[in-house]
């Protein structure tokens, strides 16, 4: 777990209940979801870092969500629209974060605009369900699949600002 060590991902709250979107503590598991991405986004705009925004879809029961992210490369910004839905096996498997703008424009994505996950994240989060969440996944997933990918997109002229 060196990768994440001493990082902010400590600092977000681990999530106790463990209930999907089907369970009958999911309203008890959306509040603690609620919890860790509030606590992790204060940690980013305290670091002026903050690089999404997310909210549940009214209407859905906090299953669907959109919001929008970015990304800052040779001083330009790079915005995107984010969505996902939480899936019925949710948290025995992870969300499956979507940039539908991006679908089609890298090897790194599965139709839709879904993000391949890195290799590590995976049993990462295996390892750590049900105490991950939302904001664990858009930490660990998705943070580090803009880094690899925007730099990427950008030099080959395949996204421009």
């Amino acid at each position: 777990n060196t990768m994440v060590e001493n990082s902010i991902i400590d600092k977000i709250p681990l999530i106790t209940t463990d209930a999907g979107p089907r369970d009958k503590k999911w309203e008890e598991r959306l509040k603690e979801e609620f919890v860790a991405l509030i606590k992790y986004i204060q940690l980013l705009k305290e670091d002026e870092e903050d690089w999404f925004e997310i909210n549940p879809i009214d209407g859905t029961g906090g299953i669907k969500w959109s919001g929008k992210c970015w990304y800052f490369y040779n001083f330009q910004k790079y915005e995107f629209k984010l969505q996902f839905e939480v899936p019925a096996t949710y948290p025995a498997s992870p969300i499956e974060l979507e940039l539908p703008e991006l679908d089609g424009k890298t090897a790194k994505m599965y139709r839709g605009g879904k993000i391949c996950l890195d290799i590590h994240f995976a049993p990462l989060w295996s390892k750590n369900t049900p105490k991950f969440g939302i904001a664990h996944a858009l930490s660990l997933a998705l943070g580090p699949w803009l880094a690899a990918e925007i730099p990427y997109l950008v030099d080959e002229g395949i996204v421009q600002a």
